[in-house]
């Protein structure tokens, strides 16, 4: 078996090259034809129930406003009742037929249970379901001195996502509905500081990527991914969690490099309602797949002068339990990002739930 192995290792992957360069022409004719087929048959979500976790900002909320656009009904979850008031007064006056809002903590089975029950009791179906919670850090691995944060970190990341997907999945089976997820590049490309928040979407990438087997297609599945969001440091803001400070750098927070947010959630509406399987923006982040796969050395190598040695260290501390240290300060991480649209706040639905430690 050792030697079988070893032929193996020698032959299939020059073997499986030559195959995929000359197979290039044709996978790459037929994905251009199935593209145009896409967004010439792209589906009409008019009318159909669309559930949005993490809506009370950033990306959720604009993409609650883009399948507003589109005139669909929708479901908005998150914990800040207040803020989901005003999206859903915004998304109303942009064209959403129905706007329902509930108060829900996703990381918990029940409240899950809780939302999808409300939205069949009042719509009888569920068309698309959205994940967009996600909850960053900024800290070194070493250097944590409460693990506490560690189980919040995957419950947000990763459970966040699973729990609404297996509650909502034997409806969407029903209507051939879709779901979409928020990830990350961090899932493939590693980056320093970012350890747990990068192992919490890969293990969510491979999730929806198994998933996506298992449902054969009754489900469709798309799985947006975005480089790397590095202005949380100046647009961020610190919540205090049993006594461990932590950098709520979430995407549906804060914009993405390379464009707005706005952007982003129009082409994460646009890519779920055309079937696809992936939405990468921005998608030049695609050629650092290549150098993971075959010369994994090139990445380390760039990311060394970037890190600083042991001893000179300029860590924040974000997240350690530890104290900011001196000569930084306080830190000014307080401000929120600018909203494209402001509304009255509106009486809606639902029942608020328990608070979730952090949104």
């Amino acid at each position: 078996m050792d030697l079988f192995n070893s032929v193996l290792n020698w032959v299939v992957p020059p073997a499986s090259l030559v195959m995929l360069a000359f197979a290039w022409p044709a996978l790459t004719f037929i994905s251009g034809c199935e593209w145009l087929y896409n967004l010439f048959n792209s589906e009409i979500v008019e009318d159909k129930v669309v559930i949005i976790t993490g809506a009370s900002s950033g990306i959720g909320e604009q993409i609650a406003y883009e399948y507003a656009k589109r005139r669909a009904n929708l479901v908005l979850v998150a914990r800040r009742e207040n803020r989901l008031r005003v999206i859903s007064e915004n998304a109303r006056l942009i064209g959403a037929k129905h706007v329902m809002i509930i108060a829900a903590d996703v990381v918990k089975e029940e409240e899950c249970r809780r939302f999808i029950s409300e939205t069949i009791s009042f719509h009888g179906r569920v068309d698309h379901l959205v994940n967009t919670v996600s909850l960053g850090h900024t800290f070194y691995f070493e250097e944590v001195t409460d693990t506490s944060v560690f189980p919040l970190l995957l419950d947000i990341n990763f459970w966040g996502n699973v729990y609404p997907t297996y509650v909502a999945l034997p409806y969407l089976r029903r209507t051939n509905g879709k779901i979409i997820v928020n990830a990350s590049v961090e899932s493939w490309l590693p980056l320093p500081r970012m350890s747990l928040y990068a192992a919490a979407k890969a293990a969510l990438v491979n999730f929806y990527e198994t998933l996506r087997l298992e449902v054969n297609h009754e489900v469709g599945i798309t799985i947006a991914t975005h480089g790397w969001i590095g202005s949380e440091m100046t647009r961020g803001k610190f919540m205090l969690e049993e006594g461990a400070e932590m950098q709520w750098k979430e995407e549906r927070e804060v914009h993405v490099i390379g464009g707005p947010v706005e952007d982003f959630a129009r082409l994460i509406v646009a890519g779920a309602c055309q079937g696809d399987s992936y939405v990468k923006y921005p998608s030049w982040y695609d050629i650092f797949l290549l150098y993971r796969v075959f010369v994994p050395n090139i990445l380390h190598w760039t990311f060394r002068p970037i890190l600083p040695t042991h001893g000179g260290r300029r860590t924040s501390l974000v997240g350690t339990g530890g104290p900011i240290s001196e000569g930084y300060g306080r830190p000014l991480l307080e401000g929120t990002p600018p909203r494209r649209f402001v509304g009255p706040n509106t009486i809606s639905q639902q029942s608020p739930s328990r608070p979730l430690k952090m949104e």
